[in-house]
């Protein structure tokens, strides 16, 4: 057999290392982290319509405050503050949406994560992750049927601002409106609620999760 050079020896020793070092990628745990980093990342927008709806919402409700205080020998004071109450209710209508499709995106997103968890080798740490999943997926049901209340309760707070721009509105008509309008925002805080724990219920897991993959991370972020 010929005998085989140092450099050509060398030069095997090489290319095996740079082939075994390519077949070395990031483990599953490593991938999902960087996929639930990238859900948090997309979720940005809905975070930032947070406060921006609070305050329209406080602005809207001094309006309406205003509005029921007024008699109808004020009707054309009436009918201007409901344009301008309506027009929040637009400006609130629009900030719902940027933050749905935020939402929306992030959970494409996380639809991605099952793949990566099929992977995990650990028993334990593969049941945490399902566990981890099922509660985001409750979490994205639970935003969406939010979602659709709130869609509804300002469909009829438009519906309200307009009534109120007609002379002939009788109190009655009035009245079951407001009522239908409480109900509707009873239902809203109620998902708002179950929504809020379910988001806390993740975080907790994604962060037990990532302890138990001795994953390196950054808990003051």
């Amino acid at each position: 057999m010929r005998k085989i050079s140092t450099r050509m020896s060398v030069l095997l020793s090489i290319t095996v290392l740079l082939l075994l070092s390519a077949c070395v990628g990031p483990s599953a745990e490593e991938n999902m982290y960087n996929k639930l980093e990238k859900v948090v990342e997309l979720e940005d927008k809905f975070k930032d319509q947070q406060q921006p709806l609070v305050e329209i919402e406080q602005k809207e409700s001094k309006l309406y405050n205003e509005i029921m205080s007024l008699g109808m020998k004020e009707f054309d004071k009436i009918v201007a503050l409901s344009k301008e109450a309506l027009s929040l209710v637009e400006e609130r209508e629009s900030k719902l949406k940027a933050e749905y499709d935020s939402i929306m995106s992030s959970k494409e997103e996380f639809e991605s994560v099952g793949e990566e968890i099929e992977k995990i080798e650990d028993v334990d740490l593969e049941k945490k992750a399902k566990e981890l999943k099922e509660t985001m997926i409750e979490r994205y049901k639970s935003y969406e049927s939010l979602y659709k209340n709130y869609e509804s309760s300002i469909s009829l707070d438009k519906e309200l601002y307009s009534m109120l721009q007609n002379e002939d509105l009788t109190m009655e008509e009035l009245e079951s409106q407001i009522n239908d309008i409480n109900d509707s925002y009873k239902k809203v805080i109620e998902q708002n609620e179950k929504f809020n724990t379910l988001t806390e219920e993740y975080n907790n897991l994604k962060l037990e999760f990532y302890e138990q993959a001795e994953l390196n991370i950054d808990k003051s972020e």
